[in-house]
Parts: C-alpha cells; structure tokens; sequence
C-alpha cells in the first residue's frame, strides 16, 4: 500500500490542522482537523486516485480516523 500517496493527497484534501508530515501513521486524523465536509472530499480524491468505490459500510468515522486505517480500508477494497 502507497502511505505516501494517502499522505499525498491528505495533504491536499483533508484541510487538516495540523501538517501531515508531523502525524504518525495510526495519529487521529479528527484530532488533526479533519472535518466530516472534509472527509468527503477526501474520500473523493482517493476513491480516484485509487480507482475504487468506498461502499456505504466503509462510510464511517473509524475508516478515515488515521492513515492506517483508511490504508487498511483501500488494501481490502483493492482484493
């Protein structure tokens, strides 16, 4: 799995408060200013980027709460 290709477009699309180079890979992206509007767009921006589809079982707080998480998330979605 890309970490930095999530990381990539977090940076660009997750409005965070906090900068993406300074969070550890399981950090609370809510904690970091992630907003549910930006979340969204965020979820817009990998589902692209990855060539996948979140399904609405994916569409929760705990899928986006870290980069390991939404990883784990893409890496199943991509089986």
């Amino acid at each position: 799995m890309n970490i930095q290709k999530i990381r990539d477009i977090l940076s660009s699309h997750g409005r965070l408060t906090s900068d993406v180079s300074t969070l550890s890979d399981s950090s609370d992206l809510y904690q970091a200013g992630l907003t549910s509007l930006a979340t969204v767009g965020l979820m817009l921006a990998l589902e692209d980027a990855f060539d996948i589809e979140f399904p609405d079982s994916a569409l929760s707080r705990q899928t986006f709460s870290s980069i390991e998480s939404i990883a784990d998330t893409i890496e199943d979605l991509l089986e």
